[in-house]
């Protein structure tokens, strides 16, 4: 696994989950992280633009870390590394496409909510995974459960968070970033809102800085 990149996403501590309707929303977007000071998109396979936004992103604006979210299929793990995508995340755990990114060497953050998923995980050396949903599936106090008899895993957790939750889950020793979609809304991409997103990400580093 390319610790560098884990490295990164663990020094961001926020992961914007993007779902961009858009291709053409797509740059516009990037200059906005860049511009806020955080260099990092996971662009969901939610929608047809998705590989498109992808490789505009990634031949446009190099210093992006970027990566693909919401896969499902093998399919879409080829899709979106042919695309410059430089890890890939699954909402749950199928392990038909996990096991391809490990036999493939692709950073893969799969899914898991559960005991018996991450020893899944452990199983095949993966040591940082996705808690999602995080809140309906305990939140902090679920997480901080875990973190006994699972001291070397470590978490993103996505689902539910937002300003009011985000330095909760960043205290926990075992999260090294979240994932969330309200400081990139797609309403506010469609609607080309890039300021308004710029302000909601700045609001959030601040708040990992108190973490």
């Amino acid at each position: 696994m390319n610790t560098s990149i884990i490295q990164k996403l663990e020094h961001f501590k926020i992961i914007p989950v993007a779902t961009v309707e858009n291709a053409d929303m797509a740059l516009k977007l990037g200059k906005t992280l860049l511009d806020a000071n955080l260099p990092v998109i996971e662009v969901t396979f939610r929608t047809a633009s998705a590989a498109e936004a992808i490789s505009l992103l990634t031949r446009e604006s190099p210093d992006l870390l970027v990566g693909a979210g919401t896969v499902l299929k093998v399919e879409q793990v080829i899709r979106a590394i042919n695309a410059g995508a430089r890890f890939i995340v699954t909402p749950g755990f199928n392990p038909t496409v996990v096991d391809y990114c490990v036999q493939n060497n692709i950073i893969i953050i799969p899914g898991l909510n559960t005991p018996s998923m991450i020893e899944w995980a452990l199983e095949r050396g993966i040591t940082l995974v996705k808690f999602f949903p995080a809140n309906l599936s305990g939140g902090p106090k679920m997480l901080q459960t875990l973190s006994g008899p699972y001291p070397m895993m470590r978490f993103i957790p996505t689902g539910g968070i937002n300003d009011t939750n985000l330095e909760e889950y960043l205290k926990l020793k075992n999260v090294s970033a979240v994932g969330g979609s309200w400081i990139v809304h797609k309403n506010l991409i469609s609607a080309g809102k890039f300021e308004e997103i710029k302000k909601r990400i700045e609001k959030a580093l601040e708040i990992t800085k108190k973490a």
